[in-house]
């Protein structure tokens, strides 16, 4: 065996393997992998090593320890030799990961490409310490590969002067999501899924078969599961509600925003809803059940309570203040808002006049009397033309008695607009 032979886990398969005395071994049926670092403490990128070999038919397997075995290669022909049989009993691999079984044709993420790909092929290099797998082969070229079709298409790209296109991830950018057939941690991987935005983590998950998509999905933290929820078409928001045990659904809810929470709770059956707004805290429950008694075609139904309010005889530092310790979420401040303390709203202020101003000036020196609002109660129809005249990212909303009651902003109202073409 060369210092270094690279080859790939498609070209073993199937392969007879010989001892030393050249006596027939068997088929390679699957090649096993210790899936976790043999050394915790090294910073080197993990490259996850081939402990086993698995040979026999499918009703008997035979499994033998890969430390004596060696890959010769010549050219595209490879030979795989035992130097000593070392049987292992099937307790010993159980914490193995098999190859062939558990990773070919699953869905992975691919993190560069924020999408869903499929394995074809698994890249290995042999080198002095042993085999390891280094990437996973994603593209045209590794299906063909396995498909024994891999000489023939290179033959005829190279005849229009192509490329056949290939695709490989390095080992430590994969994240396997369709664990359902074998025992992967997700914890690990899961700290790279969350470094996706919410928004293409939503639509990886949207992707995924029912199965896998409830498991990566309540492997999410409440506020990370929060976020992404927002993003999914209501189908899947419903479907993942209904599959989450009772508890951890309520406490995913409770971190959305309220109007978003009353939009999925107002799909599900009332039953269902009212067993978890009872198990949601008391405030976030009461907020979403006000927001469930309007009509689908009131502002009221879209209206965002979560919003920031001050008083006009406080200052610009102590609204500063205020907005850094309640830590809003970005849509929240798109308009702030100046009450009585009562609770009526007396005018708007803007962030950039927060932040320009000196720490000393009042509010009621630089906020905006007369704002532009629209009540609770009315249509929904009537936001656009608001919007657009006025030219706004948002909108307080107040009662009869003008009370502050919340706020909608854009987004949900282009969201409103798209879905009522939808159905027109």
């Amino acid at each position: 065996m060369t210092a270094l032979t690279t080859f790939y886990l498609s070209q073993l398969l199937g392969l007879h393997v010989s001892s030393i005395k050249n006596e027939d071994l068997g088929c390679i049926r699957d090649l096993l992998i210790l899936n976790e670092p043999e050394n915790p403490f090294l910073k080197e990128p993990f490259r996850p090593r081939i402990v086993a070999i698995k040979s026999g038919s499918k009703a008997e397997p035979v499994y033998y320890d890969f430390r004596y075995f060696e890959v010769f290669r010549n050219k595209n022909h490879f030979k795989v030799v035992c130097q000593k049989l070392q049987r292992l009993d099937e307790e010993s691999v159980e914490s193995y990961l098999p190859l062939r079984e558990s990773i070919i044709d699953q869905q992975i993420v691919d993190l560069n490409g924020r999408k869903l790909v499929r394995v074809n092929d698994i890249r290995l290099v042999s080198i002095k310490g042993g085999t390891f797998v280094v990437a996973v082969d994603v593209g045209t070229e590794g299906k063909l590969r396995r498909l024994k079709l891999e000489k023939a298409a290179k033959w005829a790209c190279s005849l229009f002067g192509k490329q056949l296109p290939s695709k490989f991830i390095l080992w430590d950018d994969v994240d396997t999501l369709d664990a359902s057939n074998f025992n992967l941690r997700l914890e690990k991987p899961l700290t790279k899924l969350q470094t996706l935005h919410p928004s293409d983590l939503a639509d990886i998950i949207e992707e995924l078969g029912r199965n896998s998509r409830k498991n990566l999905f309540s492997n999410l933290d409440e506020e990370h599961a929060a976020d992404v929820l927002e993003e999914m078409e209501s189908k899947t928001q419903i479907d993942l509600i209904e599959s989450l045990p009772v508890e951890k659904a309520a406490d995913v809810l409770e971190k959305m925003p309220a109007d978003e929470a009353a939009d999925i709770l107002d799909l599900l059956n009332d039953d269902k809803a009212e067993m978890l707004l009872r198990e949601m805290d008391a405030e976030s429950s009461e907020e979403v059940r006000e927001l469930l008694e309007y009509s689908d075609r009131l502002v009221g139904s879209i209206m965002n309570t979560d919003f920031i309010s001050f008083h006009e005889n406080e200052t610009v530092r102590q609204a500063l203040q205020i907005i850094h310790e309640s830590k809003p979420e970005e849509q929240t401040i798109y308009a702030l808002f100046v009450v009585s303390y009562n609770g009526k709203l007396v005018a708007t202020i803007s962030l950039r006049d927060l932040v320009v101003s000196e720490p000393d000036v009042m509010l009621s020196d630089i906020m905006k009397k007369n704002p532009v609002a629209v009540k609770d109660t009315d249509k929904l129809s009537s936001l656009a033309e608001i919007v657009s005249k006025y030219n706004l990212l948002a909108m307080p909303v107040v009662n009869n008695n003008d009370m502050l009651e919340g706020m909608v902003v854009i987004d949900d109202i282009l969201f409103d607009l798209l879905n009522e073409k939808k159905t027109l």
